[in-house]
């Protein structure tokens, strides 16, 4: 089997990809609860990006197989898993092992979406993140039907779900974007709220927005000095969800008063450790079939730009990273 494999993490982005490699190996067997999936397509998200860069929350003995996310086909399975063999299945694969940019990965029992027949491959193959990402936020959002929920990285696939949710709930969003491209883009798709965070007023405009608006909740992507600007506007009782950390920097300039006085708070949003616990209440299967019928309807639709060969991935790669809001780049055997 071929695979694209990270030989070392570097902060700076363009000496990580040089040490990417297309490398063949023997392909794996299946152990007792784990499955062989012959990789359909798998994308490229910001979290590999910040995986690459030594800088997300999972970290991986290299060298080693890059890709959290999937789609394929399960062509083997260990004795405690043959319920999956021969299903069309979405994954996320984050242990210490290879992972999905490759012509085949193995996986845990427990990191497989069963597809329902009507579902898109190429839609499934981002599948496993953005859209479970935007269920778990939307989940946890204290927002009645005529409140507003602000969003960062609006131009992104998450945020896009988020307000298509919204949308159906008869929440309002505030859209934060930090290029005027995305930003006129989104304002021509008819997003009500749209804000450049690069613009000098952009605080002002904020807070004159906050003024109209009841704000329920804000779910943050970037972090670093936004963070602060956003929290510092909210309402009494609001929360600010932080779920990435696009900027690359420490989130800063909170009031102190506000946390003290105004009941606000801000916490992290962690899409592993919410699927497992509607694994173990026996959720996870509904609430995947309820986002894949979303799909099917296409009242959900993940941005894809194009498909690259894995042999010329890296040149794929940097095209995404030069403009993550144009759509998804998916990798193919």
């Amino acid at each position: 089997m071929k695979g694209l494999e990270l030989q070392q993490y570097n902060k700076n982005i363009i000496r990580a990809l040089l040490s990417l490699k297309l490398i063949e190996k023997e392909t794996p067997k299946p152990q007792d609860k784990e499955v062989l999936i012959k990789m359909y397509a798998s994308p490229v998200n910001p979290s590999d990006i910040a995986f690459m860069q030594g800088g997300y929350n999972i970290v991986k003995s290299l060298p080693s197989i890059m890709g959290f996310e999937g789609a394929g086909i399960v062509i083997d399975t260990g004795e405690n898993a043959k319920e999956f063999l021969g299903k069309k299945v979405s994954c996320f694969v984050q242990e210490d092992a290879d992972g999905t940019w490759a012509d085949f990965v193995i996986t845990k029992k427990y990191n497989v979406i069963p597809l329902l027949d009507d579902m898109d491959m190429d839609q499934a193959a981002a599948l496993a993140v953005n859209p479970f990402t935007a269920a778990g936020l939307m989940e946890q959002a204290n927002c009645e039907k005529g409140t507003a929920l602000i969003l960062t990285a609006a131009g992104g696939q998450v945020a896009r779900f988020c307000r298509d949710i919204a949308k159906e709930r008869g929440v309002r969003t505030i859209n934060i974007v930090r290029k005027d491209e995305t930003l006129e883009k989104l304002k021509a798709g008819g997003v009500e709220f749209v804000l450049n965070e690069q613009d000098d007023d952009f605080p002002e405009k904020l807070k004159e927005i906050s003024k109209k608006v009841k704000i329920c909740s804000a779910f943050d992507a970037v972090g670093g000095e936004l963070t602060g600007k956003i929290f510092n506007i909210l309402p009494d009782g609001a929360n600010l969800i932080l779920y990435g950390g696009l900027s690359n920097k420490p989130v800063c300039g909170l009031d102190n008063l506000k946390i003290i006085f105004n009941k606000n708070k801000l916490y992290g949003f962690s899409l592993p450790d919410w699927i497992k616990s509607k694994i173990d209440t026996g959720e996870f299967y509904g609430i995947s079939e309820k986002i894949q019928k979303k799909f099917i309807e296409g009242t959900f639709k993940t941005e894809i730009r194009k498909s690259v060969k894995l042999k010329d991935a890296i040149n794929g790669i940097r095209d995404y990273i030069s403009n993550m809001s144009k759509g998804k780049i998916l990798l193919k055997p």
